[in-house]
C-alpha cells in the first residue's frame, strides 16, 4: 500500500484555499507553532478570520489522537493558498522582481511549538506550556536566537520524506540540497527557481522549520 493510501482528508472550506490549479516548481516547510495534532490545525484554520493563509498538508507529532507523523490534507497540491506572507519591499531589497510565490509552491506544516526557553531544567514553549524533554532538540548552536526547539518526530520526518520524494517525481522538483538556501534568505528561493526550501528561505523574522540533524540528514539524501 502507497503512503498516499494513509493520508488523513480534513478538507477546507472552499473559501479558505484558492481552487485555481498552477504548475509548482517549489516546496516550503513550515512548522505550525501550535499543538500536536494536524487536524486540529487544519479545523482551526477552517474556523479563523485570516482569510486564505493554509498549506495544502499538516503532519502531526507525537501525541496526536490520529497519530505522530500522520500526514493531514486539507486540499489538493495543485491548488494553492497563503503561506508565506513575503511583502514586496523583501524582493525590492534584493534588487529582484516581486514573484507571486505562493501561487508556484506547495507548504508542508509539521505540528511542532518552535523555540523554546529553558528554565530550571525544564522547557517551555512561548505560552509557557511545559514540552517534555524527550521532545526537545538542543542544538550545538543557537538558531534565530534559540538553542531549544521543539523536535521534529522521526514519523514527521519520514512524512516529508514520502512527500517530498512524491511531489520531486510528480512535479520535477530540483531536490539539490543547498544550507545556504534553506536556513537563510536565498535568492534562488525569491526568484522562483524550482527546489526545496523553508519559510527562512523567504523572510528573515522566521525560524520554521528550524535546522534538527535529522531533517538535515534526510533532506540530504534525497
Amino acid at each position: 500500500m502507497s503512503f498516499l493510501d494513509d493520508i488523513l482528508q480534513v478538507k477546507l472550506s472552499s473559501n479558505e484555499y484558492i481552487k485555481d490549479a498552477q504548475e509548482k516548481n517549489q516546496i516550503y516547510l513550515h512548522h505550525t507553532a501550535g499543538n500536536a495534532s494536524g487536524v486540529n490545525t487544519v479545523n482551526h484554520w477552517n474556523n479563523d478570520s485570516r482569510g486564505r493563509i493554509a498549506t495544502c498538508v499538516c503532519i502531526s507529532n507525537t501525541g496526536a489522537k490520529e497519530g505522530d507523523g500522520k500526514i493531514v490534507q486539507a486540499f489538493s497540491s495543485k491548488y494553492w493558498a497563503y503561506h508565506l506572507g513575503i511583502k514586496r519591499e523583501v524582493f525590492e531589497s534584493y534588487k529582484l522582481d516581486y514573484m507571486p510565490l505562493d501561487k508556484k509552491s506547495i507548504g508542508i506544516e509539521l505540528c511542532a511549538w518552535g523555540g523554546l526557553e529553558e528554565k530550571s531544567g525544564k522547557f517551555f514553549n512561548y505560552v509557557n506550556r511545559e514540552v517534555p524533554k524527550e521532545e526537545v532538540c538542543s542544538l550545538e548552536e543557537p538558531y534565530k536566537g534559540k538553542r531549544h526547539y521543539h523536535r521534529y518526530s522521526d514519523e514527521q520526518i519520514r512524512s516529508v520524506e514520502n512527500l517530498l520524494r512524491y511531489w520531486i517525481d510528480h512535479y520535477g522538483i530540483d531536490k539539490t540540497y543547498n544550507a545556504r538556501d534553506m536556513w537563510g534568505v536565498s535568492k534562488k528561493a525569491l526568484r522562483g527557481e524550482s527546489g526545496i526550501f523553508t519559510h527562512n528561505s523567504v523572510r528573515k523574522d522566521k525560524s520554521d522549520i528550524f535546522p534538527q540533524p535529522e531533517i538535515i540528514e534526510m533532506l540530504k539524501l534525497l
